[in-house]
């Protein structure tokens, strides 16, 4: 429904007026569809999706002459859809439904992450953590020197007074015991 009627509502407006000679009406045929697929990623409801890229579209149309080219149109336009999707989202939360989005789930939404990646990603890690707690305390001493102080297998040995290949085996045994623990 956009996709007609933005070019109608943009061709109203004369071209010459736009900063940096934007033609927002290329703008709009151009990245439209991958704005509705951006912002229906992120909100649920399909009409509600529609009406923020409604708005979106209207907001660039009244806004136009802010945009001072620092970045390239489309972006600036993105980032007007991830602050109508704050803002619906912070409406939302008026009404009890949604926790408000922090500053960090925002910028995650501006690059583009999935939220359900996002979410994977943070259970991986703390599942990673914890599986790392259960182990004893020479693995995660050995563990501490290779990846917190960024030492080698070396130092490994040197540090704890056991073989090389003490080390090696420890280690291996320590990645699947990981593994099993974390991918179960």
């Amino acid at each position: 429904m956009i996709s007609t009627m933005m070019p109608d509502v943009a061709q109203s407006h004369n071209a010459t007026a736009f900063p940096e000679n934007v033609n927002w009406d290329e703008v709009f045929l151009t990245h439209n569809k991958k704005l509705l697929n951006f912002i229906r990623k992120r909100i649920a409801n399909h009409e509600d999706g529609e009406d923020i890229l409604q708005m979106t579209c209207l907001e660039v149309l009244r806004n136009r002459h802010k945009f001072m080219g620092a970045s390239r149109p489309e972006t600036w336009v993105f980032g007007i859809a991830v602050n109508l999707i704050r803002n619906y989202y912070k409406s939302q939360h008026s009404y009890g439904f949604l926790e408000c989005l922090d500053d960090e789930i925002t910028a995650d939404l501006l690059l583009e992450n999935d939220p359900c990646d996002l979410t994977e990603n943070r259970q991986l890690l703390l599942n990673t953590l914890d599986s790392i707690d259960t182990l004893g305390p020479d693995i995660k001493a050995m563990l501490s020197i290779l990846v917190e102080e960024e030492g080698s297998y070396q130092d490994v040995a040197l540090h704890l007074n056991i073989p090389l290949g003490t080390v090696r085996s420890r280690l291996s045994r320590a990645r699947e015991a990981l593994k099993t623990r974390i991918y179960a």
